[in-house]
């Protein structure tokens, strides 16, 4: 532990969102209201993965990302199962829905910099019900990839100027070891 650990919390600025804070010299983003985010893992019975784009303000780009959500941001509340908003935003954003999902566990997306936490799901027994493509004004793109085609596809991604959330390392990790 440092001495940070035992300063005061101040709240610098809240939106409806994001809360900006500071703790001693660390200042650092959380979502406000507790909410959390469940990112899902979805990879069909002939192993292709499905994933999303979408374009992120804050990047100034489109990004390759897996489909993914907030929990509790609906009329069910901060108490929303995450497996429960998994299925909703695995269906909204990707048109697929899962037979059964399993949570993984939780994980950081930034630990230096953000607090927010994301429940890791797996889909399963995956059927198309739908176009997929997200709510309001979300415009999301859905990607069908196939899981020995995923280093060149994020290659020809990035070559285009796309953006690649950090979470497809998953899909990657084994052959960067290699």
């Amino acid at each position: 532990m440092t001495a940070d650990a035992d300063a005061p919390e101040q709240i610098m600025w809240e939106g409806r969102f994001i809360t900006a804070r500071k703790r001693g010299r660390w200042e650092y983003v959380s979502r406000s209201r507790g909410i959390k985010a469940a990112v899902i893992l979805a990879v069909d019975d002939v192993n292709h993965v499905i994933l999303v784009e979408q374009y992120r303000v804050p990047l100034g780009r489109a990004c390759i990302e897996l489909p993914a959500g907030l929990i509790g941001d609906h009329d069910d509340g901060p108490d929303e199962d995450a497996t429960v908003a998994g299925a909703r935003e695995l269906e909204e954003e990707t048109g697929y829905a899962a037979g059964r999902i399993e949570a993984v566990g939780e994980f950081f997306s930034s630990p230096g910099m953000v607090s927010e936490s994301f429940t890791l799901l797996r889909a399963h027994e995956l059927t198309k019900v739908g176009e997929g493509g997200g709510v309001d004004s979300e415009n999301i793109t859905v990607h069908r990839v196939p899981l020995d085609r995923i280093e060149q596809a994020v290659a020809e991604w990035r070559a285009q100027g796309y953006a690649i959330d950090v979470k497809l390392l998953l899909l990657l990790g084994a052959k960067l070891l290699g």
